[in-house]
């Protein structure tokens, strides 16, 4: 299923900046950057909730957000895209 991982993270302090840093190490790891805090992500629902449990491990609830979009596997009819920075579909095959 394709889910779409949003995150708001305070970076007013030394300690937030490393919170916004790590959050998006974690996305990178399990998809692919479509805005600056926004990754759509291709995983069934036991990797959904392993990436969800270490994202909410790494914020500060009381400053940040994290949102989760379950779009489901029917997903390509969901998606429109307009303007800059053409994106792929994650499950389309990669040439090297």
């Amino acid at each position: 299923m394709l889910v779409l991982i949003t995150y708001d993270v305070n970076t007013e302090t030394g300690e937030g900046k490393r919170r916004l840093r790590n959050v998006a190490k974690q996305c990178v790891n399990y998809g692919q950057r479509v805005q600056n805090s926004v990754f759509e992500c291709v995983m069934d629902a036991a990797k959904s909730r392993q990436v969800k449990a270490k994202l909410l491990e790494i914020i500060d609830p009381e400053k940040d957000s994290l949102r989760f979009y379950y779009l489901g596997n029917n997903y390509k009819s969901k998606i429109e895209h307009y303007g800059a920075k053409k994106s792929f579909y994650v499950e389309d095959e990669l040439i090297l």
